[in-house]
């Protein structure tokens, strides 16, 4: 590492920072482990000045009229689209994915910034004249103060994109700690915040570790937090938040199966299936990863495995490239243990990922797609969510058994199904416990207008993101009840709650 890498700044009241700290972690290409960057770990002081900056803009920011605030988002949309290449390719570059699915992540966050652009309509409140004599009652929406988004590396645009966006345009002002793997994305992400037009204070930016999210899940200015990575850190940020009486989104792990019917287009389920198990390297939180064949389409194995074969890993910048690397080196340590106790379990692996080369980066952290058939439920692979491109394989017998399988699993993000029936369709909807349902989609992340729902071990908290819950999560709503007087006159005492 080099005194000329570049170190990544602090974004505090509008200035980029330098940190003061002695503790740098490097931000490596996941291709060739070559240093692109250094990242800090902040300070406590510097986290304190965050806060404190954003409480002190929260005084002035809550108070701006609405048009102002969607015109403000209407400038950042109008940027990120203008930049939408130039966006991909940093985020491609330092998370390793191609140039297609960054373009991808960076669009799926503009969608939600564009949704944030109707925010007067979206958090408008309820009203009912004469409720009783006279009396009239009406809510309206408040927002909460200084919010904080924790996220992960494999989806660096579009996952802060999920969150600041809502935030600020509800009246909030924000810090956030992005990933310390890929902090690049993020802070190119409020530069183009700032050129909108954004006012100092209104999104902070610091970096670090465990330490700086325990300072921000504790300390007493900081009302809302929205976190988006593992189980056990999912399990452990919701905890803390709500013992420290806030009010905390946590989306976790997953384990998301597709159920495929005998009367499915063979051709469109395995098109599917290997773009949704493999893609982004299977790091996805929505990743197809369990795919359950029911009745005769336990035939189509070897049609999957073809076409699993058919997607290459490499580099970014690569027009063939299905995918790229895994994250870092443990990562994909991680993944090749769990494919070997898969092996030793007694799975069938048809297809072997894991001596993947790519030609020129011997050092990438390459895993091929890998296909496992024989699972039992009892086994790590099964269980645990492996986060890289294997794809696993049960078979039932009838579309009950399937669905049961399915809602004995701890996880609810994510499911789908391929059938022609409707009547299929409809059953497996209403009965399955997931929070996420696609028919014949298989990576079904709802459209901003909506919200993201999973459910179970995949979400601690109660709002999820985007769409009309989180103008929920992220305001408080108040209920007056009003009498206007028109005479001067005696109505008497009322001792009751009754109104009269």
């Amino acid at each position: 590492m080099s005194e000329q890498t570049q170190k990544v700044p602090l974004l505090i009241n509008g200035e980029l920072i330098p940190s003061k700290t002695q503790q740098w972690l490097a931000v490596t290409n996941p291709a060739d482990q070559q240093v692109i960057a250094q990242v800090p770990l902040a300070t406590s002081q510097e986290v304190e000045d965050a806060i404190s900056s954003a409480k002190a803009a929260f005084e002035t920011w809550k108070d701006v009229p609405v048009g102002d605030r969607a015109r403000l988002m209407l400038r950042y949309q109008a940027l990120l689209k203008e930049h939408h290449d130039e966006l991909a390719r940093l985020l491609a570059q330092e998370t390793g994915k191609t140039f297609a699915d960054a373009k991808g992540d960076v669009w799926r966050g503009i969608e939600v910034v564009e949704h944030a652009c109707n925010i007067a309509s979206l958090s408008m409140g309820e009203i009912l004249e004469n409720v009783a004599n006279k009396i009239d009652c009406y809510s309206i929406t408040q927002p909460l103060g200084v919010c904080v988004g924790i996220t992960p590396f494999n989806f660096p645009a579009m996952i802060p994109l999920w969150m600041f966006p809502m935030a600020i345009a509800c009246g909030n002002t924000f810090v956030l700690k992005p990933s310390e793997q890929d902090p690049l994305t993020p802070m190119r992400l409020a530069a183009l915040f700032k050129e909108a037009g954004a006012p100092d204070g209104l999104l902070q930016i610091v970096h670090g570790g465990k330490e700086v999210v325990n300072q921000l899940l504790t300390h007493k200015d900081t009302p809302a937090i929205s976190f988006v990575g593992s189980v056990a850190v999912g399990e452990h940020i919701y905890r803390t938040g709500t013992d420290h009486l806030k009010r905390v989104q946590a989306f976790a792990g997953a384990k998301n199966h597709m159920v495929v019917m005998p009367d499915a287009s063979k051709n469109q389920v395995i098109n599917a299936i290997a773009g949704a198990s493999v893609g982004a390297a299977g790091q996805r939180c929505m990743a197809i990863s369990v795919v359950v064949l029911v009745g005769e389409t336990k035939h189509w194995v070897g049609e999957m495995r073809d076409a699993l074969a058919k997607v290459k890993p490499g580099v970014w910048d690569d027009p063939e490239a299905g995918y790229g690397p895994l994250i870092n080196p443990q990562a994909k340590q991680r993944v090749l243990n769990l494919i070997q106790e898969g092996k030793d379990a007694g799975a069938t692996c048809l297809l072997d990922g894991s001596n993947f080369e790519v030609a020129g980066y011997p050092d990438g952290n390459w895993v091929g797609p890998t296909l496992f058939t024989d699972v039992t439920r009892d086994m790590s692979i099964y269980q645990q969510e492996i986060f890289g491109p294997v794809l696993i394989v049960l078979e039932v017998d009838t579309l009950e058994q399937a669905i049961n399988l399915i809602n004995e699993n701890p996880y609810g993000n994510g499911t789908s199904i391929y059938t022609s029936s409707g009547a299929v369709a409809r059953k497996y909807q209403h009965e399955i416990k997931v929070g996420q349902v696609g028919i014949n989609v298989p990576v079904p992340v709802p459209l901003p207008m909506f919200s993201f729902t999973g459910w179970r071990k995949s979400f601690y908290g109660d709002q999820h993101a985007y769409g009309k819950q989180a103008v929920k999560f992220y305001t408080e709503t108040k209920t007056i009840t009003a009498r206007w007087f028109e005479d001067d006159i005696d109505t008497g005492v009322n001792t009751t709650i009754e109104l009269k």
